[in-house]
């Protein structure tokens, strides 16, 4: 039997202890067998009913193993970009939650630490992996709906709990950063190329100063794509591409659950079909992906050069408030 690449997680974050890890305990291709955290009572907590079999008291320490192939990096946004680096540094891959840097220039400090250390570094757009977006791509990318025309999207959530860090600017707080990235990466993962230009509306929360909406408009050379992200909303996503013969809506393209099948709508005129897909959990096929690209020295599902296209695009966007 092959042997399986080895994860270490840095840090005990929500997303990691109650998505990520979960899945990845049923990849073909991987293992999480360490986590750490800032107090290694938080880490055994953490590892103890998840059975992993390492709890470390520093990220130091976790670092420092030479049992751990990979770093899979969840912190919060502000401390993406120097983790990542000490991890490449110490010899590790790296996957990393988005967004990976808060700005342009913090993704091109992870690109100059990849190509001077060789690991494998990776941006966790979990979507980029899921049957309902790739099908999405080959039917656009067939012709099917004819020429692509715009992307719609809404994505919202409600969160005014002062102590969240999503509502604190200084560490990479806010709508934009938090869940406004996925329809930028799935608007230039579909059409294929990058916008020419990036506008946008922006709202901020008087109190916390974090961008609690904005609605964006990217300008693709071979279309639009319109968005609004929230914070401050009813709970809601869908996503449409629209063309000149039809369009292929997703009903749940970001959250996609884990637990039962998922669905895409196809309308040509008039006529709808349903495509069905089955159950399946994208943080598994993330891991696998990420897996097989270290076993096979492949190319990592999301690149650090695509999340340096992601970054300008939100760089862009924030540009037009001032």
């Amino acid at each position: 039997m092959a042997r399986k690449i080895r994860f270490g997680v840095l840090s005990v974050a929500k997303i990691g202890t109650v998505k990520v890890i979960p899945a990845m305990q049923k990849c073909a291709h991987c293992e999480v067998t360490a986590i750490a955290s800032r107090e290694l009572s938080r880490a055994q907590a953490a590892a103890a009913p998840l059975g992993i079999a390492k709890a470390y008291g520093s990220y130091e320490e976790l670092l420092a193993d030479p049992d751990i192939d990979v770093i899979y990096n969840p912190l919060p946004n502000h401390m993406h970009v120097p983790w990542s680096i000490r991890a490449a540094e110490a010899g590790k891959h790296v996957l990393c939650e988005k967004p990976l840097g808060l700005n342009p220039g913090e993704v091109q400090q992870m690109i100059a630490a990849r190509d001077r250390t060789g690991v494998k570094m990776g941006e966790a757009f979990m979507i980029r992996t899921h049957p309902q977006w790739l099908r999405t791509k080959e039917i656009v990318q067939s012709g099917e709906i004819g020429e692509l025309r715009t992307m719609h999207c809404i994505f919202s959530f409600f969160n005014r709990d002062a102590a969240n860090i999503r509502n604190k600017r200084e560490y990479g707080g806010g709508a934009l950063m938090d869940i406004g990235c996925y329809p930028i990466q799935a608007s230039r993962f579909i059409f294929g190329t990058e916008p020419r230009k990036a506008t946008a509306r922006i709202e901020r929360d008087p109190d916390f100063g974090i961008d609690h909406t904005i609605s964006g408009l990217l300008d693709f050379p071979n279309g639009q794509a319109l968005f609004t992200t929230s914070m401050q909303m009813n709970p809601y996503q869908r996503v449409g591409f629209f063309g000149t013969k039809g369009s292929v809506e997703i009903e749940i393209p970001f959250n996609a659950p884990p637990d039962r099948e998922t669905r895409i709508f196809v309308r040509m005129g008039t006529t709808e079909r349903t495509e069905t897909f089955p159950i399946c959990d994208q943080y598994t096929l993330q891991g696998d992906a990420f897996a097989r690209a270290i076993l096979d020295n492949g190319e990592v599902p999301v690149s650090l050069e695509d999340a340096l296209g992601n970054a300008n695009v939100m760089a862009a966007l924030l540009k037009t408030e001032d």
